[in-house]
């Protein structure tokens, strides 16, 4: 199957680079994949929400089919990770949209948002107020970290500026979808479901596997992990390769330290598929240093005092020879993309998150042609998750999030209605 070419065309119109700010600390980065095996791990996650975790509603709105509540609440992350999350993110807005009359139950649907969807207005019109029509269903509306209200004021767009914003963006939604599904079931709601379109199925798909109760799950335009997109899909071509290889090559610790924190290694892994080029082929005038001295070599009558000032000083060349030169190494490109597979599998990969209690209550949306999203080369979400279904539609990625939201919608209604 081919990709679409309303895709590719797409893609040429998006003119700002994503990750000018390069791959996010070195400490951030640490501190993110430590905190990824804790969120990983549902059981180990059970007491980081507390049931209670305080939500506020500062304001309603009444319309004639609906009433629209905005609330917000303080997102966990910050107290588990503090300082991660930029100020402007900190404090987690929403609209709960509820209607003035219930068809059946009092069921309820997250949308997290997809990429560039600020504010709530499309997810408002385009899903939450027609499934209000269509099936008397509420919808809760989450506001993703870096966008709307919540965008550092040095991002541009919905271009984020470092790699670990990613990272940082989904370990926040999925605690703070975990606040909601407790208010809502403090409020007396059910049955509860989750959905997104594009990075918002993505994102939605991590938040169910931390809900320690079967859910309805509707991930749309999605898949399995988030290392494909950046790096094989069309939108690779916006990320700004120039300054993260810049990065990579100047700070050794990437290379060095953040690489053997990486720890997701299943079929697809990058330790697995990419031979990652680490240091010179010979070993380095380091380790020859090393070698003449452990085996006491000498040389036309140099003592060992001798060899060592004469071989410190070649190295001394070496390394400054290598610092103008490195950054034009012809790997480098290569190794630039494997790290970003390496810490994208790491942060992303479902593989590396518990299987969501009952994965027959997933159906996964998938466009045939789909050049944002690529799925060969990576594990599936039924490999993953045994017994989810996955259905196709015609097109690619763009064309399915402008044009079928109508096909997206009774898949979450159907699936809440026999949860």
């Amino acid at each position: 199957m081919g990709v679409s070419r309303l895709d590719k065309f797409y893609r040429r119109l998006l003119l700002t680079k994503l990750f000018i700010g390069g791959w996010g600390t070195p400490e951030d980065l640490k501190r993110i994949f430590e905190f990824r095996k804790i969120i990983g791990n549902r059981e180990r996650c059970r007491s980081l929400v507390p049931e209670n975790y305080p939500v506020y509603i500062n304001k309603t709105e009444d319309h004639s089919d609906c009433q629209i509540h905005n609330g917000f609440f303080f997102s966990p992350l910050e107290h588990l990770v503090p300082g991660i999350l930029p100020p402007e993110a900190v404090k987690a807005r929403f609209q709960f949209i509820v209607p003035k009359r219930w068809k059946k139950n009092r069921s309820v649907c997250i949308h997290l948002a997809g990429t560039g969807d600020h504010f709530f207005w499309r997810r408002r019109t385009l899903m939450a107020r027609p499934m209000i029509k269509e099936a008397g269903m509420a919808s809760l509306l989450l506001e993703n970290p870096y966008y709307g209200y919540r965008k550092p004021k040095d991002q541009l767009r919905s271009s984020l500026k470092n790699v670990s914003d990613l990272f940082v963006m989904g370990g926040a939604l999925i605690l703070e979808s975990t606040v909601l599904l407790h208010w809502l079931e403090r409020e007396g709601y059910w049955p509860l479901g989750m959905t997104g379109i594009s990075m918002g199925g993505y994102m939605s798909s991590l938040a169910v596997t931390n809900w320690p109760k079967p859910i309805p799950l509707i991930p749309c335009l999605s898949w399995s992990t988030a290392s494909s997109v950046f790096t094989t899909g069309v939108l690779s071509k916006a990320v700004n390769w120039t300054e993260l290889e810049k990065q990579y090559a100047i700070n050794s610790v990437y290379e060095e330290e953040i690489i053997k924190l990486l720890e997701y290694c299943g079929a697809d892994s990058f330790k697995m598929n990419t031979e990652v080029v680490v240091g010179s082929e010979d070993g380095g005038v380091g380790d020859r240093i090393d070698h003449l001295l452990s085996s006491h070599v000498n040389t036309d009558g140099m003592n060992l005092d001798s060899l060592r000032k004469s071989l410190r000083a070649e190295n001394t060349l070496h390394e400054k020879k290598t610092d103008t030169t490195k950054y034009c190494r012809p790997s480098l490109h290569k190794e630039s993309i494997s790290f970003m597979k390496g810490v994208m599998d790491e942060c992303t990969h479902m593989a590396n998150f518990s299987v969501p209690v009952d994965t027959s209550l997933i159906i996964v949306v998938q466009a045939k042609e789909d050049a944002y999203i690529p799925r060969t080369g990576v594990l599936s979400l039924q490999e993953i998750w045994p017994g989810c279904e996955v259905r196709y539609l015609n097109g690619g990625h763009i064309s399915a999030y402008l044009f079928k939201q109508n096909v997206f919608r009774p898949f979450m209604m159907h699936s809440t209605d026999s949860a």
